[in-house]
């Protein structure tokens, strides 16, 4: 007969592998590799698929409105004005919400796009991600949390949206903006120098 604590071992046991899939399976998702494809549902209640925007660049920008890091870069129109000047050019803006119901930064859509129109931002779409399905997928850790895919559907840039981890927006113009300069080297047709960087900012507010 098997023993209580061989069992208690075998759980545990269990437990630490199916982790070690999951870890892996976050890791898999890397620079210069294929970027998962997922589909969300947006403020007006649209089903948003990545792969629609096969042929554009993609800018995936994980996001909590109550976080002072995205304060910071909303505030003074760091992020708007980059959302705007992309949209410009044909680049697609997804900012992504991962906080779970009853999280810090879980909203609806009526407040979702009260904040779109509030902080003049263009984001192509607000997406909900309430169950944490895709940010786990990508890896999300923080907010804000940046990746740059290339109209080929390849992961060309993922980390911080900028080099000085502060909630200070003094400290935005003295800053090397991680996601411009990629943006700008992926446009000219050149390799981009920073493919991986520290993200920095408040936790991913995921379910459980």
């Amino acid at each position: 007969m098997i023993s209580k604590k061989f069992m208690s071992v075998a759980v545990l046991l269990l437990g630490v592998f199916l982790q070690g899939v999951v870890g892996n399976a976050v890791a898999a998702v890397k620079v210069d590799q294929a970027a998962p494809d997922f589909s969300l549902v947006n403020s007006k209640g649209q089903k948003v698929q990545l792969s629609d925007y096969q042929g554009k660049y993609v800018v995936l920008e994980w996001t909590n409105h109550l976080c002072p890091y995205v304060q910071k870069h909303y505030d003074s129109d760091n992020i708007p004005s980059m959302q705007r000047e992309y949209a410009d050019k044909g680049i697609v803006w997804l900012s992504i919400i991962s906080s779970a119901e009853g999280k810090q930064g879980h909203i609806d859509a009526a407040k979702s796009d009260e904040l779109t129109a509030t902080r003049n931002a263009a984001p192509a779409h607000v997406l909900f991600d309430a169950e944490g399905e895709v940010g786990k997928l990508y890896g999300a850790k923080t907010t804000p949390h940046m990746y740059i895919i290339d109209p080929a559907g390849t992961l060309r840039y993922a980390g911080g949206i900028d080099s000085i981890k502060s909630a200070n927006p003094a400290d935005i113009a003295k800053a090397d903006n991680y996601v411009a300069q990629a943006m700008t080297a992926l446009l000219a047709g050149k390799e981009v120098t920073k493919k991986l960087t520290p993200p920095y900012g408040c936790s991913v507010k995921y379910k459980g």
